[in-house]
């Protein structure tokens, strides 16, 4: 008997979005993912870039067309995804544990309260335990600073501190929205490679937006290319020989970013 098939984690058919009455940023617009693959997506300011990813999250609703997550739409954010933004997204009065525990308390908030028969909840899980709070600090390098508040650690640390976040509902889909671009260069690129680790260790679908061609070479196997509003077709360029650190050290790593700068132009 042959196993049915699972559905693309995203899938997105005629997809018209616009703010407003401004001018559509998408216009029919198709764009498919599989579970398991690594993304960026690049492209001019104001293309919408963060848009689409927004709208994969069940932050923003379509005009028109169908934004798919494992077959399912998103009229809400999802508990297996997980999003991480540039600005960090930590409550300020929280220490670094409580920031990385807030899934966990949400969980244990709306399994008390929720009804039994609501169904697929779009909150975090339930079954988040103090133990993978502390596992998740541990991974990712901010134990030490459990007990600090986001005020008195630095930028790197404070991604780190959100990714861990993301990392405690054991999310199947990971978006990261220009997650390292205002870190310097030796911290961001010690967490483009940590990043690399963490999908290979966990096989979570990634999808990474940023402006920085180097960045999407590097952690892209696929790279979505946007350009100016209206966006009306999915311009992929294959990268399948990236997704290790030893890779910005290979001819073929330059060779894509000269491929990604042409393409770039070309928008």
């Amino acid at each position: 008997m042959v196993a049915p098939s699972r559905p693309p984690m995203i899938e997105i058919t005629g997809l018209t979005f616009a703010y407003g009455h401004a001018a559509p940023v998408f216009r029919s617009f198709s764009w498919s993912v599989a579970a398991g693959e690594a993304w960026t997506i690049i492209g001019p300011s104001g293309c919408g870039k963060s848009t689409l990813l927004y709208l994969v999250a069940g932050l923003r609703q379509p005009q028109a067309g169908q934004v798919l997550v494992e077959g399912q739409p998103v009229p809400r954010p999802r508990a297996s995804t997980g999003l991480v933004l540039q600005d960090y997204g930590l409550l300020p009065w929280a220490t670094v544990w409580e920031n990385v525990a807030l899934p966990m308390r949400l969980g244990q908030f709306y399994r008390r309260k929720a009804p039994a028969n609501r169904g697929p909840r779009p909150y975090p899980r339930p079954d988040i335990t103090a133990d993978q709070v502390d596992y998740w600090l541990k991974r990712l390098g901010v134990a030490h600073l459990r007990d600090k508040y986001p005020s008195q650690i630095s930028g790197g640390q404070r991604q780190r501190t959100a990714i861990a976040r993301s990392l405690l509902q054991r999310p199947q889909l990971l978006l990261l929205d220009e997650p390292f671009s205002s870190l310097d260069a030796v911290t961001r690129e010690d967490l483009q490679c940590l990043t690399l680790e963490l999908r290979q260790e966990t096989g979570v679908t990634t999808v990474v937006v940023t402006h920085t061609i180097e960045e999407a070479a590097f952690l892209g196997q696929r790279i979505l290319v946007l350009g100016r509003p209206p966006n009306t077709r999915a311009q992929v360029i294959e990268n399948p020989t990236a997704g290790t650190p030893a890779y910005r050290g290979q001819p073929t790593y330059w060779q894509k970013i000269s491929e990604l700068r042409a393409a770039l132009e070309e928008k």
